[in-house]
């Protein structure tokens, strides 16, 4: 008797979004400790298409070994279709989603009709959700909450000694978030609200009205004027974008405020020391406890999601196409039918 098989998309060399393809390959069986989850939506994260092109911009050094051909996707919402034996808190027709073993793995294949994850990657879609817009939750909402709320880890930052505390954000606290409108950005909004801070917002113009419906106080639309160059005084500022430019935001802090960003760049210890402000970023890690509790927000109503676009798992590489062209609002999701 022939295994069963699924549609994934894979990829059997690097380059631009014209490299996924649509394949029919065995449907993987869960390992101790793993579920195997029948694939509703997948959402799109940037390591996807970091992967893609085969990390041109990392060191080789740096760079993690890929295996081709690769299937991609970490982010995922679907149904319980298994589960191995040693796995007791999840039952075949349950509803999950999850960020998969990441950044363990940079790539987990949830770009296909089932996927296995560890039980402990996990936690019950919010019943306000639909499976797109849950799939949109995982890595931008366990970003934000990582660097917002709690880590959740030990792990250092692979990219400083420092270690990243969180900022304790209340009614007197004042926070930029830069990337306002991304998915990770859209969540930190919403989640500095919820503790009661007084939130900045940064994006292009076309995303204002959004932002201010899901609380931001200020909107500064960068294609007009630079915050470093008109706001001060600011507890934390996120950084969504980051990267080497990330360091421009230092002049909008107060003496004992700090610099998250997201994608982390170039540094002075002097000159952070001088200010006196402190820079420190972390890696987002799979955690289902965290993911259950962004989810009980969710139900609650106190944050939401937003899906920028949805696009068939056939669609992929439209929707890598979509990714590429930038001003996105929230998150990029496929569905599989």
């Amino acid at each position: 008797m022939s295994a069963p098989t699924m549609k994934a998309i894979r990829l059997h060399e690097f380059g631009g979004a014209e490299v996924l393809r649509q394949e029919e390959v065995e449907v993987p069986a869960p390992a101790p400790g793993e579920v195997l989850v029948r694939v509703r939506a997948a959402g799109l994260n940037p390591p996807d298409w970091y992967v893609r092109e085969g990390m041109p911009g990392v060191p080789p050094e740096f760079r993690p070994r890929f295996d081709l051909p690769l299937t991609l996707g970490t982010d995922v919402s679907g149904i319980v279709h298994a589960v191995a034996d040693d796995v007791h808190g999840f039952a075949v027709g349950d509803e999950v989603f999850g960020m998969l073993r990441f950044p363990v793995r940079m790539q987990s294949g949830a770009y296909a009709e089932y996927v296995t994850a560890p039980a402990s990657d996990l936690a019950p879609k919010p019943a306000a959700l639909d499976h797109p817009h849950a799939a949109g939750l995982p890595m931008s909402g366990l970003t934000a909450w990582q660097y917002l709320i709690d880590v959740g880890h030990d792990h250092p930052s692979p990219f400083q000694d420092a270690r990243h505390r969180p900022p304790v954000l209340n009614g007197d606290t004042t926070v930029l978030v830069n990337g306002a409108a991304g998915g990770v950005g859209h969540l930190a909004v919403q989640l500095a609200k919820w503790k009661g801070a007084r939130v900045i917002a940064v994006a292009s113009g076309r995303h204002e009205r959004f932002l201010r419906e899901i609380g931001a106080d200020e909107f500064i639309d960068y294609t007009k004027e630079r915050p470093e160059d008109d706001v001060r005084g600011v507890d934390v500022v996120l950084d969504a974008v980051g990267g080497p430019t990330s360091r421009r935001f230092l002049p909008t802090l107060k003496r004992g405020g700090a610099l998250h960003p997201v994608y982390f760049g170039e540094f002075d210890d002097e000159e952070n020391a001088e200010l006196g402000v402190t820079v420190t970023g972390t890696q987002v890690r799979a955690n289902g406890t965290q993911l259950a509790e962004l989810g009980r927000l969710l139900d609650a109503g106190e944050i939401r999601v937003a899906v920028d676009s949805t696009f068939t798992l056939a669609d992929a590489p439209a929707a890598h196409a979509r990714a590429a062209q930038g001003h996105i609002q929230g998150k990029i999701v496929l569905t599989v039918p």
